[in-house]
């Protein structure tokens, strides 16, 4: 009896590992998606120097425009390369010949709102079409076949205002093109419902969820690269002084403590979560919700670092407290969101570090020069991530 119970045991262990096996092999990344995402660190670049030259409320509508674009195309070939395999040939020519077009997108980023809108609109609308079109005929079970084709019809449906607002006078660009990214956005997060039809993400859960969210999760830490590279180009270009040394200090600090904010303890229990639910595509889809919101604040602080930075002395500023204490809130504030709607944490600490970074922020931005306001954010930021870490640990 002994010997058949460790038998038994060891049957049962060696099951479980292979499905452990299984599934880490199932959510491992393949390299030609992380050399796609390349194109989109290089997108997130060009927006915060969008953001940087354009400082005022209609620059950061543009920018907030331009950036549901060019996270829409990231994130709906992500989610279909997921779909149709990514080691499939067919599924890889796409996603390069997608990082193909973006580069052009990206590329024209900085001068959408300048001059002709074409140059970015032409290849966005290449991409949106052509990926839909081909993953409705690739894509496999009729569930999916239905939402691709509802998609497909959104797509449609805000092509026209893409088209006009391209065509427009750059005065009156953004309106049109705010519209159209308005409908992307919504199909995103409604999951493009027709009337009597719409995704019941519980009838089609399976282990592509958990490949989709580990994509989400490298794309905001390639999205927190960027806010690295941002930085480092911006102490490259000042002479190296003790000034420089700390502000580049503290905003590295600022993107480590955003780091651990997103992959310490809630990032575990979200992965936990995705693993143990019977509706892991709707939490899949949540993180890429949220991850929009994410990627705004991020932009929004790379943008102060580089202002920081380049002007550590000055007078206090608004704007500056704006983006700096504003892109934190904004990214504390969406994670709290999805930490209550997917692993149904209390959000309580991450809206207590918000109001204290925003009652912060209002004080740095009457009172503190530049770069003590951004020694603020650091501490401010390191404190909140260690008390948000701590807490999330505690439900594991």
């Amino acid at each position: 009896m002994g010997d058949q119970s460790r038998s038994d045991g060891g049957t049962r262990s060696g099951a479980a590992r292979g499905a452990a096996d299984q599934q880490r092999q199932t959510y491992a990344v393949e390299p030609v998606e992380l050399f796609f995402d390349l194109v989109f660190v290089f997108g997130i670049f060009q927006l915060t120097s969008q953001l940087l030259h354009h400082l005022s409320v209609r620059g950061a509508a543009e920018t907030g425009v331009l950036l549901l674009a060019v996270f829409t195309v990231w994130y709906y070939t992500s989610w279909e390369a997921t779909l149709v395999r990514i080691e499939r040939a067919r599924t890889t020519a796409m996603v390069l010949a997608v990082m193909f077009f973006g580069l052009f997108m990206n590329a024209a980023v900085t001068h959408a709102f300048e001059g002709s809108g074409w140059d970015f609109v032409a290849p966005f609308l290449l991409v949106q079409l052509g990926r839909g079109l081909w993953t409705l005929l690739n894509v496999e079970g009729e569930i999916w076949r239905d939402h691709y084709r509802r998609t497909l019809l959104w797509l449609l449906a805000s092509t026209p205002v893409w088209v006009v607002g391209a065509a427009a006078d750059p005065e009156h660009r953004l309106y049109w093109w705010a519209v159209a990214a308005g409908l992307d956005l919504c199909g995103t997060w409604l999951g493009h419902p027709l009337p009597g039809r719409a995704l019941h993400s519980v009838s089609v859960a399976g282990a592509e969820s958990g490949h989709m969210l580990e994509r989400c999760r490298l794309f905001l830490l390639l999205a927190l690269g960027g806010t690295v590279l941002s930085t480092g180009l911006a102490i490259a270009a000042v002479p190296l002084t003790a000034l420089t040394v700390v502000t580049g200090s503290a905003a590295l600090l600022v993107t480590v403590a955003l780091w651990l904010l997103a992959f310490g303890g809630v990032g575990r229990l979200v992965v936990r979560h995705v693993e143990e639910t019977h509706d892991p595509i709707y939490a899949t889809r949540m993180a890429g919700n949220v991850l929009t919101v994410m990627v705004a604040g991020l932009v929004a602080m790379a943008t102060a670092f580089e202002m920081v930075i380049h002007h550590p002395h000055g007078r206090p500023s608004a704007t500056l407290s704006l983006l700096l204490f504003g892109g934190s809130i904004l990214f504390l504030l969406a994670q709290s969101w999805y930490a209550r709607a997917v692993p149904r944490i209390k959000p309580w600490h991450w809206l207590i570090a918000s109001a204290a970074l925003a009652l912060v922020g209002a004080a740095a931005g009457v009172l503190a020069q530049p770069y003590l306001a951004l020694l603020a954010a650091a501490v401010a930021l390191i404190t909140a991530a260690t008390v948000v870490t701590r807490s999330a640990t505690g439900h594991t």
